[in-house]
């Protein structure tokens, strides 16, 4: 069995309200000195198979449901 671990961020450019929202809450507790706050999903699947198959796997769920290319960027890790 493999594991594979998906980060999806925002692409540069795309508004990201929740990071925004953040930002403004840390500053409102006083928090000084951050710049900036961006938001990202991590997924950790399991999927039976070789490391190989699974990176293919992984790969093809990412272009079918997890990321949405016209606003995202992803990585795959596989272990």
């Amino acid at each position: 069995m493999a594991v594979a671990e998906v980060r999806i961020t925002l692409k540069k450019g795309v508004a990201d309200p929740e990071g925004r929202n953040t930002l403004k809450a840390l500053e409102l507790l006083g928090f000084k000195g951050v710049r900036d706050v961006r938001t990202l999903k991590v997924f950790e699947i399991e999927v039976e198979g070789r490391k190989k198959d699974a990176e293919k796997k992984v790969e093809e769920m990412c272009r079918k449901l997890l990321a949405n290319p016209v606003i995202h960027n992803y990585s795959i890790s596989v272990r």
